[in-house]
């Protein structure tokens, strides 16, 4: 038993004025609780009690100790209230990470809703595609695209990707549809990069709706860093693009584009959407929040319906 334990065992014995009732009141017998005071007092290398055959009284030791010990049981009776209370409706600090394009158009709509059903909560929302460390800065919360690397971070998958090649109607009346991936890739593309990232490969089947792939490398006369200026550059028919349906802010038919090669099998290779924490027990903060995400993008997600009947494209 711990000293915490046995400390609420002698404020028991005090307020009760026996061992027999302080014992009832916590379901053991007086031997075990008399044990227990014993093992207090040798613990702490005082005597708490001067016992006698039918009463006690406190020494002053026991005097000083029983109102330390009522503080100490207030605090644990607070500490609990306050953990109650994040338990029955989150609030407190969170800090989170997203990608731009992704913090802009889907965190920051549920940061609105979140705020306004939650107003005790405090959020910081750090949007940067370079990665952060979690831990190391500090954050609650990340939401990462891809593919995950080997960490100790707790992983939740908020979605698969669904990816799509894409281009402009103007695009295809210039270069023609292309029906193969040697067709495709003799066209110029326009590919995300960032730093040391590029984004340039694709995994296509080698045959219309095969289960062999093969990866090649796209022809990138256009590479950019930012979701929204590779829509507007594929919008403009300077090139093809690879991305997933998320990056899509509405249907691609009222943005002038088509899809692409959708009788050929397009590998995700096991990318996803993913919420990261560092502790395998989520708060009700960050299980919420979490939450609220999911419940915001759906299941499947909002945006395959961009591309009509996606669900039996790249197949």
């Amino acid at each position: 038993m711990s000293i915490t334990n046995q400390l609420a065992l002698f404020v028991d014995v005090v307020q009760q004025g026996s061992f027999a009732k302080a014992a009832a009141l916590n379901d053991m017998d007086n031997s075990s609780l008399s044990k227990q005071i014993k093992k207090l007092e040798s613990s702490l290398g005082v005597q708490l009690l001067n016992r006698s055959t039918r009463s006690f009284s406190l020494t002053s030791a026991g005097d000083e100790i029983l109102q330390q010990a009522h503080i100490l049981i207030d605090t644990l009776s607070d500490i609990h209230s306050i953990a109650d209370s994040y338990q029955a409706k989150p609030k407190g600090i969170l800090r989170i990470t997203s990608g731009m394009f992704f913090g802009q158009q889907y965190i920051q709509p549920v940061i609105n809703i979140f705020m306004q059903k939650y107003p005790e909560v405090k959020i910081t929302l750090m949007l940067d595609d370079k990665r952060n460390d979690i831990i190391s800065d500090h954050y609650d919360l990340a939401f990462r695209i891809g593919k995950l690397d080997d960490s100790n971070l707790m992983a939740k998958k908020i979605s698969d990707m669904h990816f799509a090649l894409i281009a402009s109607n103007d695009f295809i009346a210039r270069h023609g549809m292309p029906n193969s991936p040697e067709e495709l890739l003799a066209l110029p593309a326009i590919v995300y990069g960032n730093g040391d990232v590029s984004l340039d490969q694709i995994k296509l089947s080698t045959q219309p709706h095969g289960d062999e792939y093969k990866t090649h490398k796209m022809k990138g006369n256009y590479k950019v860093s930012d979701v929204r200026a590779m829509l507007d550059a594929t919008k403009a028919g300077l090139g093809y693009v690879m991305l997933d349906l998320f990056n899509l802010e509405k249907p691609i038919d009222e943005m002038g584009l088509v899809p692409l090669l959708t009788n050929y099998k397009l590998s995700a290779s096991g990318a996803g959407i993913y919420a990261l924490y560092p502790h395998r027990k989520q708060t009700p903060l960050v299980s919420e929040f979490i939450k609220t995400v999911q419940e915001y993008i759906g299941s499947p997600a909002f945006w395959v319906k961009h591309i009509p009947n996606y669900n039996q494209l790249y197949k």
